[in-house]
């Protein structure tokens, strides 16, 4: 019995160190950046992905918890997987899709060392698209790849209601996530 308690200590301290907080932590944020788009799909139709952002929430979350490494595994596995298990995004947004993630997931990484989390989400959001739009720019008409009819203005339009929440939510969630993961005192 002592034995099995001494293993059960050694499994709790092993799970609290921050390496196996972040970890698990950035696995289940890829699963929700698979599961969320779905979610939305289902429930609020095609259209759902573009209007509310939701693969960007895990993303976001993961940047401001975990670091621009995690967020950037995060938004690379959430999009690969979610197109081999439910075949979105398509192929040919597949990869704008998982360049604008991890543009995102580096840059809010990157800011909230130096700034608090809505600064930093905001020049995120900002900066994001700006780099975004220069990288559609040189892959459609430098390196001439196939387009989908994307444009950066349009995809800001159509997705304010994401924008919006993510300004309201995801610093609200990943100071939360700190707190309760006692990320900052490791």
């Amino acid at each position: 019995m002592e034995k099995i308690e001494k293993k059960e200590n050694h499994l709790l301290e092993i799970l609290q160190t921050r390496k196996a907080k972040y970890v698990v932590g950035t696995l289940l944020l890829s699963g929700i950046g698979i599961a969320l788009p779905r979610i939305f799909h289902i429930l609020a139709g095609s259209s759902a992905g573009a209007t509310f952002l939701p693969m960007h929430i895990a993303v976001l979350i993961a940047a401001l918890t975990f670091g621009a490494l995690s967020a950037s595994i995060v938004g690379g596995t959430s999009v690969v997987c979610s197109y081999l298990l439910t075949g979105m995004p398509t192929l040919t947004r597949l990869p704008y899709m998982a360049i604008e993630l991890v543009i995102y997931a580096v840059l809010l990484g990157i800011l909230n060392k130096k700034f608090n989390s809505y600064i930093s989400l905001i020049a995120t959001i900002i900066l994001g698209r700006v780099i975004y739009a220069g990288v559609l720019f040189v892959a459609i008409n430098v390196i001439g790849l196939q387009t989908y009819g994307i444009s950066v203005i349009e995809s800001i339009k159509t997705g304010l209601p994401g924008i919006v929440f993510q300004l309201v939510c995801i610093p609200f969630i990943a100071k939360l996530l700190n707190e309760r993961l006692n990320l900052k005192n490791d």
